[in-house]
């Protein structure tokens, strides 16, 4: 099974802009690459900031760009939508207790997609009644090898501006829900607008890239007080994830979407190099 991963598609930061918005133009570049590529995905799942706003003409022009898909496609939020928004747009998402978050199992795989938004707040959120959700799915499921989506990264990047506290509320709700659940085989966030490789819980944690602009890798400490004119936002390619469930383990792989040229394809010349592969993988 391969299940896509789009991020931070940030559709009407610019509504107005003609003849159209630089996220929309990244956005649809993606979508086409995704359906190109050799690689069919049996799930597209969007976590979270699909829209810049939250209002319902952005997730009105996504869902218009999502249609037509020759795979499901499954939404989560932002800090940047709205629950409201994002169920009027795609009604057939799934819910529980209010909250946009589901689980469920395909292929020997549970698939667990969380809501981390607090309207109004930038960081994340993850009440007792989500942690107690999710620790209810986990403790149902050991013996199942699970994957995790999430909007927002529980950890420390280094990135000041974009990253929580170390301990927030939030965090530990998270951190009780996943004690001893070591079935998780990966957690995937976005949010944060670059790549990223760490653990929580001692679980892998990635996130991946944004489909809009990405944020500038920059590590030294910011300051509200102080604007020293860094750079903040990037042109950086858009970058979408493959997770790839083989019955035993997910493998996640990345692709940025530019152009670049071929240097070599599979053509008799290189059959030699194939097959002695194929006998070193056997012998």
């Amino acid at each position: 099974m391969i299940i896509a991963q789009l991020t931070d598609i940030h559709i009407g930061f610019e509504p107005d802009a003609k003849p159209e918005e630089l996220n929309r133009t990244r956005f649809r570049a993606t979508l086409d690459r995704l359906v190109s590529q050799p690689n069919v995905p049996d799930l597209l799942v969007c976590t979270g900031d699909i829209t810049d706003r939250g209002d319902a003409e952005s997730f009105a022009r996504t869902a218009a760009l999502l249609e037509g898909l020759p795979f499901p496609v499954m939404m989560m939020v932002g800090n940047h939508d709205s629950r409201a928004g994002l169920l009027a747009a795609f009604p057939d998402t799934a819910t529980n207790d209010g909250f946009v978050q589901c689980a469920f199992e395909q292929d020997g795989l549970l698939v667990v997609l969380l809501d981390t938004l607090e309207e109004g707040r930038h960081g994340g959120a993850f009440c007792t009644r989500r942690r107690d959700w999710l620790r209810g799915v986990l403790e149902a499921n050991r013996e199942t090898p699970t994957l995790v989506f999430m909007h927002h990264p529980p950890v420390v990047s280094g990135i000041g501006w974009m990253d929580p506290a170390p301990g927030e509320a939030w965090i530990r709700n998270l951190e009780a829900a996943f004690d001893g659940m070591d079935q998780v085989q990966a957690i995937h966030c976005g949010h944060l607008h670059r790549p990223l490789a760490t653990s929580f819980c001692g679980i892998p944690l990635n996130v991946t890239p944004a489909v809009a602009p990405l944020v500038s890798l920059d590590l030294r400490p910011i300051s509200g007080e102080l604007p020293d004119s860094r750079p903040l936002i990037t042109t950086e390619p858009p970058t979408y994830a493959l997770h790839h469930w083989d019955g035993q383990r997910v493998a996640t792989h990345y692709e940025k979407v530019c152009d670049w040229d071929v240097i070599a394809y599979y053509g008799p010349h290189l059959q030699p190099m194939i097959r002695e592969m194929e006998r070193e993988r056997v012998g």
